[in-house]
């Protein structure tokens, strides 16, 4: 299949007029493209929100600058703010005006590299701009914080439902209004899991299946567990990420009440709940979720 041929690829916003925003935030950037001049930004919110792409709005609609684009999850080094980071910071934009680093996922950078990312924003600060984003603003120190606008990524239930029937017209999907509303509910607020689960409905003639069968899924776990195969416990974790929507606080909750129904002695269901309830409690703190929930599975006395 061609990347053209991919629905999500082919309904990726090019410009600010395409992309869904609440109003605040269209507001702040359309005044952002009128003035032409941007603060270091830093955009959050959850896998397929649409962070990356109204950070590629800004450089190739609203400032149309000279841009460096680098996924901070694959190169997630200090060396990288050492090497590709500041050789394109510390020159001039070709076309005289400011240029623009977007760190995609930046809160995959170690801790050592997000000290050098500060050092190098007030450094070249009146060469280059930086536009980051992540999933989880917890993981991004709070020295890098503070020298960035922070802006949370979000949209009413209802733009999504209006932008996914546009395409479901465009598309000629031909899809019952149950299901529809099953995309909906399983996905929102994520537009790739929403439109790539419609095109694979599209393509099934409607025999897809978009609900996250969670009863089956802790079965899975729990037989691994029992067997010991702690490492194809974590593979099944991240496998099945898509299908709970990356929301690791759900998913525990579901994990909770699957312990209260499941058929074991009352002694183990007590010591398997106040564990649940022990790393759900230090989810919102964590560095990583999905270790913690990890974590959580190995740590289960079943």
């Amino acid at each position: 299949m061609e990347i053209s041929d991919i629905w999500c690829e082919k309904y990726r916003p090019a410009s600010l007029n395409d992309v869904v925003l609440n109003k605040n935030t269209l507001t702040y950037f359309k005044s952002v493209q009128q003035e032409k001049s941007v603060p270091n930004l830093l955009f959050v919110g959850q896998p397929g929100i649409g962070k990356t792409t109204l950070a590629k709005v800004i450089v190739n609609d609203i400032l149309k600058c000279q841009y460096l684009y680098i996924n901070a999850s694959d190169e997630n080094g200090i060396d990288t703010i050492r090497t590709k980071v500041l050789n394109f910071a510390q020159t001039k934009s070709l076309f005289g005006d400011i240029k623009v680093i977007i760190l995609d996922e930046c809160d995959g950078l170690s801790i050592d590299a997000q000290k050098a990312l500060r050092n190098s924003m007030e450094e070249y600060h009146d060469l280059t701009r930086f536009v980051l984003t992540a999933n989880y603003k917890h993981k991004i120190i709070p020295a890098l914080q503070s020298r960035c606008q922070t802006i949370d990524i979000k949209y009413d239930k209802n733009d999504y439902i209006t932008k996914l029937i546009s395409i479901v017209k465009e598309e000629n999907v031909s899809i019952k209004k149950e299901d529809f509303m099953s995309v909906v509910d399983n996905c929102y607020p994520d537009f790739r899991k929403g439109i790539n689960n419609l095109q694979k409905y599209h393509l099934s003639d409607g025999n897809a299946d978009f609900n996250f069968d969670s009863e089956s899924f802790f079965d899975g776990l729990i037989d691994l567990l029992k067997q010991k195969k702690y490492t194809v416990i974590r593979k099944h974790i991240i496998s099945n990420e898509e299908l709970f929507n990356n929301d690791y606080d759900e998913l525990f909750k579901h994990l909770f009440d699957y312990l209260y129904n499941v058929n074991i002695s009352e002694e183990k269901k007590r010591d398997c709940l106040i564990t649940v309830s022990r790393y759900f409690y230090q989810n919102s703190q964590c560095i990583d979720q999905e270790i913690n929930f990890y974590s959580c599975i190995l740590d289960l006395s079943i």
